[in-house]
């Protein structure tokens, strides 16, 4: 799995940050979703890579903008995690 870090501008609320939850699980096949006003960033948890076009393209067209995307290997945590060498 992979964890990819999206800076963006313009959510303000916790209805910006649903719109933006909504577009991504719509646009992009995801397991997880978060973002967050407060740190103007959306935390997506997939399973393969996505194209920094797509990411794009799922920001703006949630009426916001890109500013940054980080990414990094994410492992599952949590009781069959422990399990895992």
């Amino acid at each position: 799995m992979i964890k990819i870090t999206l800076g963006v501008e313009g959510m303000k609320c916790v209805k910006c940050e649903a719109r933006m939850d909504d577009t991504v699980r719509k646009m992009l096949s995801v397991e997880k979703v978060t973002s967050s006003h407060e740190s103007n960033e959306t935390v997506i948890l997939a399973e393969e890579d996505i194209a920094d076009e797509k990411l794009q393209e799922a920001v703006v067209s949630a009426g916001f903008e890109l500013t940054g995307i980080a990414r990094e290997p994410y492992e599952k945590k949590g009781l069959f995690g422990l399990f895992k060498k």
